[in-house]
């Protein structure tokens, strides 16, 4: 009988066999079957700027102030002219959607974030409660036909001139979850995971390395860096966190820890963005970190906004009540690339 860890161990030995793999034959990429990820344009403003608000872990028919937190998101999208809305996860609970005629599709989105200015453009990534349903419910043309504003796939890619965002599905890394006996998830389009995981890693290399975005931001469900409940992900920290350096990324926002909180990384320029408190949240569950790495933390309701032009980037968290809680701003020269 081979132990849960022994499984987990055999799984992170496959990936970095096949990620050795890729890079000692990656001229034969087009016969091993990796392929660009899909790619969306969504145009910024006149000016050039871009802006647009952070939800995750929200589906609750309303409930837990999920309808309150829309409500204000609602207010500060209007006041930033915001152009999407993106969700990092956990798009339905507690175990996803069902099928395509799932009522909580209704209940939980389109009847939930019902304020004009959230009626734009939502860009979401699956979490590990969407892989417990029907995971191509979610990712079906289907629902975009119910609400055009549904867009949701497992990686992509949007490019708005300015910045680049790379949309990473983080649950298939999760060792923990290939050996959860309490719950199911539908792996069907993920098997095997080793091979699954190794090509999207291969993907986001190229898709980055192309990249000549002012800004790159990475979004993905579960945290690289968290004080919350969940705390850091070792998976993202030894398979994912060293593309985004090599990279230069700008940003990693991410949803799973039921709070807000930004950490800054000491060794890259990188922002560890939590934003997973759209209804329920963990008051009090919160582990020591490093105190120069470690700007804000709140453990209650809430969101975050961002404003791009080609040289700031302005970073907001609000609470449930729409009030302002934490700001940060970045700075890049005008005409860097980095």
């Amino acid at each position: 009988m081979v132990s849960n860890s022994a499984m987990a161990c055999l799984y992170e030995k496959n990936v970095a066999s096949r990620l050795h793999l890729v890079s000692v034959f990656c001229i034969s990429l087009v016969v091993s079957g990796f392929a660009e990820l899909q790619r969306f344009q969504h145009a910024t403003k006149d000016d050039g700027s871009l802006s647009f608000l952070v939800v995750g872990d929200w589906g609750r028919r309303g409930f837990y102030n999920q309808s309150a937190v829309a409500l204000q998101m609602g207010r500060i999208g209007e006041q930033l002219d915001i152009d999407f809305v993106v969700s990092t996860g956990d798009n339905f609970y507690g175990d996803g959607l069902r099928d395509v005629n799932d009522p909580a599709f209704l209940e939980s989105f389109k009847d939930v974030y019902t304020a004009t200015s959230l009626q734009k453009q939502w860009y979401s990534v699956l979490g590990n409660h969407d892989y417990r349903g029907d995971t191509e419910a979610q990712l079906s043309p289907a629902l975009r036909k119910i609400d055009s504003r549904w867009l949701c796939q497992r990686s992509f890619i949007l490019n708005t001139g300015i910045a680049e965002f790379f949309f990473v599905d983080t649950t298939p890394f999760v060792n923990k979850y290939l050996v959860d006996k309490d719950h199911n998830y539908d792996w069907r389009a993920v098997s095997p995971r080793g091979t699954y995981v190794a090509n999207l890693l291969q993907d986001l290399k190229v898709a980055l390395n192309k990249s000549t975005a002012k800004w790159k931001i990475v979004v993905g469900h579960h945290a690289i860096r968290s004080v919350g409940h969940h705390g850091d992900t070792p998976e993202l920290i030894r398979l994912l966190l060293p593309i985004l350096k090599a990279h230069n990324v700008d940003m990693y926002m991410n949803g799973h820890d039921h709070c807000l909180e930004h950490i800054s990384s000491l060794d890259s320029p990188i922002q560890y963005l939590t934003s997973g408190a759209g209804s329920k949240a963990w008051r009090g569950d919160v582990k020591s970190y490093n105190n120069r790495a470690m700007k804000f933390f709140y453990d209650g309701q809430g969101f975050m906004s961002v404003k791009l032009t080609g040289s700031d980037a302005k970073i907001a968290f609000y609470d449930v009540l729409g009030r302002l809680l934490h700001t940060w701003k970045m700075s890049k020269p005008l005409h860097s690339t980095m």
